[in-house]
């Protein structure tokens, strides 16, 4: 028996090949709209969250100046106080100096800092019930 070959009209329905090529660039449009949204949405949360970032890097160099020329200011001073003790012969002004010096050079403005976070986070959440 011969095989019998289809003919071009026979396999193919032109209305349906149309109606699939309609139905596949609406959702081709579709899903792209989609996309295209999300993407908006995405650069809005972007430059929203660096203007935070770059907020809040603001306050912590401006946190971290004040604090350290608070610093620098206090242990000027103490040591003024330790060179006046020890021109004066104070030795227990000296020692007074001397151990808030050591005191200060303990402490770090970055613990105050974790403080300082810990209080943002409090009055950012609606729900923190302040205790006095």
């Amino acid at each position: 028996m011969p095989v019998k070959k289809a003919s071009f009209k026979e396999t193919i329905n032109p209305l349906e090949s149309i109606q699939q090529i309609v139905s596949a660039y609406t959702d081709y449009k579709k899903i792209a709209g989609q996309e295209q949204t999300k993407r908006r949405e995405i650069e809005a949360w972007e430059k929203t969250t660096i203007a935070k970032i770059n907020a809040q890097r603001e306050i912590l160099i401006g946190y971290l100046n004040r604090s350290f020329d608070e610093r620098a200011e206090n242990f000027r001073a103490l040591f003024n106080v330790v060179d006046r003790a020890i021109i004066t012969g104070n030795n227990e002004q000296l020692e007074v100096a001397l151990h808030l010096i050591t005191e200060i050079a303990k402490s770090s403005p970055f613990k105050e800092l974790a403080n300082l976070a810990s209080v943002k986070a409090a009055l950012d959440d609606p729900n923190h019930k302040w205790t006095f």
